[in-house]
């Protein structure tokens, strides 16, 4: 992604990220559909899964790229429950089938490192890459 956002501005840095959920070996991406999503909040029930966000810097020749790790452990969930969060569609386009940021706070119980890798956007890694590349934060030297 770094890379052809960088085709097209080669002057550009060019910050691309990608996440996904990891749960007993098995890569849980984008639900298809609503039963899907169903199936994968039945397995995240009561368990603890990693959430993984690769990010890549490209500058000028360089491309840095690094991984965040997140442990996230979901509550145990009624069939209701799982049944409401699936009704309301906002797991179907994210990683694992549930967004943190919203109302897919309501099925987390702990989450073990950096909350912002969790929402898709690790803000520590993408600044550590971003002053990698030399960018400087207004005001800074």
């Amino acid at each position: 992604k770094a890379l052809a956002g960088r085709a097209l501005e080669p002057h550009a840095v060019v910050v691309a990220a990608d996440t996904l959920v990891a749960l007993d070996g098995d890569v849980l991406g984008k639900p298809a559909d609503e039963a899907e999503n169903l199936t994968f909040l039945a397995r995240l029930s009561g368990r603890t899964h990693t959430v993984y966000t690769g990010v890549a810097v490209a500058h000028g020749g360089t491309l840095d790229a690094d991984v965040q790790a997140t442990r996230v452990t979901f509550r145990s969930l009624s069939d209701e429950e799982r049944a409401w969060y699936a009704a309301s569609g906002e797991g179907l386009d994210k990683a694992g089938g549930y967004g943190i940021q919203d109302l897919g706070l309501a099925l987390v119980e702990r989450v073990e490192g950096d909350y912002s890798n969790v929402v898709g956007f690790p803000v520590p890694l993408v600044l550590r890459l971003l002053r990698g590349a030399g960018v400087r934060a207004a005001g800074s030297k």
